[in-house]
C-alpha cells in the first residue's frame, strides 16, 4: 500500500510563505515522480508542481517564480515552498505520485491565504 503523508498548511496572510511536506516510502520516492496538486470547491484538481527522480521540475504558470518544489532523498520527502502567497492560492493541496498500477494521493491539507 502506497502512503503519502502530508504536513504543513494552515492560515497565512497575503504575501506570506508556507512550506508543505510529503513523506513516503523509499521504494516509491526513489522510483517515481512526485507532485503537488490543489483543488478548490467546484473546480477540477490542478497540477501545481512536479519533480522527477532526477530533479526535473514542472510548474503551473500561476505559481512560477513563487513556488518551489524540491526533494530530500535522505528523508524520502518532497517539499513545496510557497512564497508571495495570494488569496487565489487558497485550496486543499494534495501530494501525488503515479506508479505503473495507479495514482496515489495524500490526505490533503488546507492552505488558506487571507488577512
Amino acid at each position: 500500500q502506497v502512503q503519502l503523508v502530508e504536513s504543513g498548511g494552515g492560515l497565512v496572510q497575503p504575501g506570506g510563505s508556507m512550506r508543505l511536506s510529503c513523506a513516503t516510502s523509499r521504494s516509491i520516492f526513489s522510483t517515481y515522480t512526485m507532485g503537488w496538486y490543489r483543488q478548490v470547491p467546484g473546480k477540477q484538481r490542478e497540477l501545481v508542481a512536479s519533480i522527477t527522480t532526477g530533479g526535473t521540475t514542472i510548474y503551473a504558470t500561476s505559481v512560477k517564480g513563487r513556488f518551489s518544489i524540491s526533494r530530500d532523498n535522505a528523508k524520502n520527502t518532497v517539499y513545496l515552498q510557497m512564497n508571495s502567497l495570494k488569496p487565489e492560492d487558497t485550496a486543499v493541496y494534495y501530494c501525488n505520485t503515479r506508479t505503473a498500477i495507479s495514482a496515489y494521493w495524500g490526505q490533503g491539507t488546507q492552505v488558506t491565504v487571507s488577512s
